[in-house]
């Protein structure tokens, strides 16, 4: 089977499509066809070098990305029963969803919701996780509140908005022009230009800060946080520095890393079969095609996700 794999850290063209072996199946396990991957800018740090999920596969090398999957049921191992061949299963994974297959435990997986795409699915479980669990876990976003959301246009950000909004806030979207429309047609309730200083200057104090950014872009939208506001940096590399210039203004701050919760993942794919929340995709690339694939991630100007085609 072909599978891409990072050989060595480095640019997007440390990406190798490689001929596999296929991997056993064990009793508790489903061989499962890859019909979509979600690309997300941990996967393009990974390659890189960069954070926690570097250093957990730098004697690993080479290692096939890809944490976010949706495929269909090839093969059953022994104790199987929950599932048949040809279901369609989406969730996340620990790695190798860079791949035509991948085994994982049947546990680890969902059941596709009807009424909701293949597309969709591939590109809910990390992005809708780390929205819903940064909104609710981290940031204890109440009805009523003010939340800011950075890079809203983006995987994640296009998803807290959305669920914001659920949630009863008032959301003020940053992004760029174009994206603006797309926004407000998310529910955003006020959308900026985050290059537009006058604007920003205009915007009233909010409740929690949502940042999917970090580093100097993090600390300077501080300035418009409620005294006593609440802060949620996602990007990890730049969450100390984005967490201390925080409390140094008094605000409560929090880093966070998204957890496998197979509970939200049901909601959230509910939400899609019923019309409350979009994944929105704007690229699908073959999986030969992978480094083109992480150089429009990592270009900072994507609208929704990106997806890997198996």
């Amino acid at each position: 089977m072909k599978q891409l794999v990072i050989q060595a850290f480095g640019d997007a063209d440390q990406l190798k499509l490689t001929e596999a072996e296929r991997p056993a199946l064990a009793p508790g396990q489903v061989r499962i066809r890859m019909h979509y991957a979600g690309v997300n800018p941990i996967d393009a740090k990974t390659r890189a070098g960069l954070g926690w999920g570097a250093q957990a596969i730098k004697d690993k090398l080479p290692w096939s990305p890809g944490f976010e999957v949706m495929g269909s049921v090839l093969e059953l191992g022994v104790e199987v029963n929950c599932y048949q061949v040809g279901d369609r299963l989406f969730g996340l994974v620990a790695g190798g969803g860079y791949g035509e297959e991948l085994v994982v435990e049947a546990e680890e997986l969902l059941l596709v919701p009807e009424g909701v795409s293949d597309e969709m699915a591939a590109g809910l479980s990390l992005a809708g996780a780390t929205a819903w669990q940064g909104l609710t876990d981290h940031g204890a976003l109440q009805a009523g509140e003010r939340v800011l959301i950075s890079a809203a246009a983006g995987g994640v950000g296009h998803l807290a908005v959305q669920l914001a909004k659920g949630l009863g806030a008032t959301v003020v979207a940053l992004a760029s022009p174009g994206n603006h429309d797309f926004l407000r047609g998310l529910g955003a309730d006020e959308v900026i230009d985050y290059r537009d200083p006058a604007a920003l200057d205009a915007l009233a104090p909010v409740d929690l800060f949502f940042d999917l950014v970090g580093g100097t872009s993090g600390e300077t939208l501080l300035s418009h946080l409620k005294p006593g506001g609440r802060v949620v940096t996602v990007p990890t590399i730049t969450a100390p520095q984005v967490i201390a210039a925080a409390e140094a203004r008094g605000l409560k701050a929090t880093g966070m890393l998204r957890r496998i919760d197979n509970e939200h993942l049901d909601i959230l794919a509910g939400m899609i079969a019923d019309g409350r929340l979009k994944v929105e995709v704007s690229h699908v690339f073959p999986l030969a095609e992978g480094p083109a694939a992480h150089r429009q991630i990592e270009s900072g100007h994507t609208r929704g996700k990106v997806l890997l085609r198996g």
